[in-house]
């Protein structure tokens, strides 16, 4: 009787743990290179963001021109949801962006918010992972 009272318990404890590994998998991660393309005044550019969870932490940068990378600042993820700023600074004037967003498995669509002249700008933007 205590070996199947074992059994049963050691395949109970199987079964938790693959459903607990199932569940783990299933949940959205940020992290990987991530790609999209802008279009202003006939001039399309490719965007890359490169994003790493670890554990509660998020970080990451923007390239830019001459893929120069930019830090991510208040960066945060929470069930599915990511959200940081980028700044920038050309000519002298610092620039910053909100990115906002939800992970899809190898997709992020979310917005961007800006201020320009005083007058806030919103546009959509829609990320693929890269492959590794």
């Amino acid at each position: 009787m205590k070996r199947f009272t074992y059994a049963t318990a050691a395949l109970a404890l199987t079964f938790t743990c693959l459903a607990t590994l199932a569940q783990a998998a299933d949940k959205p991660d940020p992290t990987g290179t991530w790609k999209w393309s802008v279009t202003f005044n006939n001039q399309t550019r490719e965007q890359t963001l490169k994003l790493k969870l670890e554990g509660d932490q998020l970080t990451g940068a923007m390239l830019g021109r001459n893929n120069q990378e930019n830090a991510i600042e208040d960066a945060k993820y929470k069930d599915g949801e990511v959200s940081f700023t980028v700044t920038r600074e050309r000519n002298g004037q610092k620039f910053s962006r909100k990115f906002t967003g939800k992970v899809s498995g190898d997709t992020i669509k979310g917005t961007i918010e800006s201020e320009r002249n005083g007058e806030k700008q919103s546009r959509d933007w829609e990320a693929k992972r890269e492959k590794a």
